[in-house]
């Protein structure tokens, strides 16, 4: 299934948080908070103005991102959780 988010909203694939401590701890599933880091898979075309112009999004398809670790909506998608956000909810771009 292939999906195109509407106005200026983005789909992000959250990425795996580190499962041990720098000190060698393990932290089990259970006490593992979601990562607010991801992927972007897919984007709006932008929001619009009072007079119908488009917006152009910041963000692109491949941007590594930070997010507000409440932002969006969760989403299975071939039964893959993603996240489903307006661009507003990003924080940053993470370029390496």
């Amino acid at each position: 299934m292939k999906i195109k988010p509407l106005h200026d909203r983005v789909v992000v694939k959250r990425l795996d948080e580190l499962t041990k401590t720098a000190g060698g701890i393990i932290i089990p599933d259970t006490a593992k908070e979601k990562p607010s880091e991801g992927i972007v898979e897919a984007v709006g075309d932008g929001a619009r103005t009072e007079d119908g112009k488009i917006i152009p999004m910041c963000v692109k398809v491949g941007d590594k991102v930070l997010f507000a670790k409440w932002g969006g909506t969760e989403v299975k998608l071939n039964g893959e959780d993603r996240v489903i956000m307006k661009e507003s909810d990003i924080l940053a771009v993470v370029e390496e």
